[in-house]
């Protein structure tokens, strides 16, 4: 069954999708709004709103709120990203309208204290330190500052000390009313429940007025110049990232970027990153590559850590494998094995109940549609040697990568 899209009175659209006689429901609550969405200086913002919704309700205290589905044996979780926040939750079927009544009130009641607020930035804060302790994780976000310069899509999701000490309870507010209208939040659950049960349970528990009923337009990124750093870091290894600009969700390319980035760094362990130079030269632990599109914009990259002694070798390998991703077509029958495989992958994905709600309100966000498996699988079976060429070209020029490299030393 294909899923279905139902909109409440306040704009705010549910999508339903049977679970398949699995007796788990997933509910996912998603927010077009965030890390780009906030202003120069409130940097973390968005993450620090996630966290503090479950701080306490109007008729809830933070303990009431983590106890109400762990007692049960549920979970109640969120995240923050770039471009959306995320309340989520799962629990057995016959719980399911306590998880919807708690992501409610959550998401409409929260009051945010001030004394809880003062406490979660020291949470806050110390979760930037250890990020900062973890190098394979700061080049990342380190990254993405230096290709999105001066643009809030290259702000840390996680903020900075300076930015999350100057937040207010006012802040809070602010954001949420400027950003958190109908028409930016999709309701996602997968469950066995049938369809008309969830849908008096959407109308009764998120049918409230949302803060605002005004769209505001994000700044386009528009700006990208090639760069190179080289920073000095008290670590063992050396720590590399190299990368460009990539597609946007809506690019007519983004899938073709997709299966090419699958093959040249995905998952699979048969990826040319990790056949050529992992295992043939035992050079690294971990080389991948990643593509993340955004509603304007894109970025893909490569990550790798390596001894010093070997990091030029590596270097010089990496931009070997994406030099025959330009210049050598794929034949027919590798083409067919990456399509099968990239087929298999998002086949498995779709075990994973939780994380398809998720995807499904992220589709309907990013797309204002869901597709089903089958229309997603004929996408990249239509997919040409010649256009892997074509994007591996536009994407892949050296001139136009950029990179940072975490040099041992002091």
């Amino acid at each position: 069954m294909d899923p279905v899209v139902f909109r409440l009175k306040n704009d705010i659209r549910v999508i339903y999708q049977p679970s398949g006689g699995n007796r788990i429901s997933h509910i996912a609550l998603m927010v077009q709004a965030g890390t780009r969405n906030e202003r120069k200086g409130k940097e973390g913002l968005a993450h620090f709103l996630e966290h503090v919704f479950f701080k306490g309700t109007r008729k809830r205290k933070s303990f009431h709120i983590l106890n109400r589905l762990d007692g049960i044996g549920g979970e109640l979780n969120a995240f923050t990203s770039k471009e959306e926040t995320c309340l989520y939750a799962s629990v057995m079927s016959i719980h399911t309208e306590r998880a919807f009544e708690l992501l409610s009130d959550i998401f409409f009641n929260s009051v945010f204290p001030e004394k809880e607020l003062e406490k979660e930035k020291q949470v806050i804060i110390d979760e930037i330190r250890t990020y900062e302790d973890t190098p394979s994780e700061q080049i990342l976000d380190d990254f993405e500052g230096q290709v999105y310069q001066r643009h809030a899509l290259g702000n840390p999701v996680l903020g900075t000390l300076p930015s999350i000490n100057a937040i207010k309870r006012e802040d809070i507010l602010n954001f949420i009313q400027t950003n958190y209208t109908g028409k930016k939040i999709v309701l996602s659950v997968v469950t066995d429940i049938p369809e008309k049960k969830i849908k008096a349970l959407a109308e009764k528990h998120f049918s409230h007025k949302t803060q605002s009923d005004q769209v505001l337009p994000r700044k386009r990124f528009n700006e990208y110049k090639s760069n190179h750093r080289i920073l000095n870091k008290p670590i063992a290894q050396s720590h590399v990232v190299i990368g460009n600009i990539a597609y946007s969700y809506t690019h007519p390319m983004r899938i073709v970027f997709a299966l090419l980035n699958n093959i040249l760094g995905g998952p699979g362990m048969n990826s040319r990153l990790n056949l050529h130079i992992r295992e043939k030269y035992g050079y690294t632990y971990q080389i991948d590559s990643n593509f993340t599109p955004f509603s304007d914009t894109g970025i893909f990259n490569i990550y790798f850590a390596t001894d010093k002694l070997h990091v030029d070798k590596t270097i010089a390998l990496v931009y070997k494998e994406l030099s025959r991703l330009q210049k050598e077509k794929i034949n027919a029958a590798q083409l067919k094995r990456y399509k099968e495989q990239m087929i298999g992958q998002l086949t498995m994905s779709y075990e994973n109940k939780a994380g398809l709600a998720v995807s499904a309100a992220k589709s309907l966000l990013c797309y204002n549609r869901i597709d089903t498996p089958e229309q997603l699988n004929k996408r990249i079976e239509a997919i040409t040697s010649s256009q892997l060429s074509q994007v591996a070209n536009e994407v892949f020029d050296k001139h136009l990568l950029s990179s940072l490299h975490f040099k041992p030393g002091h």
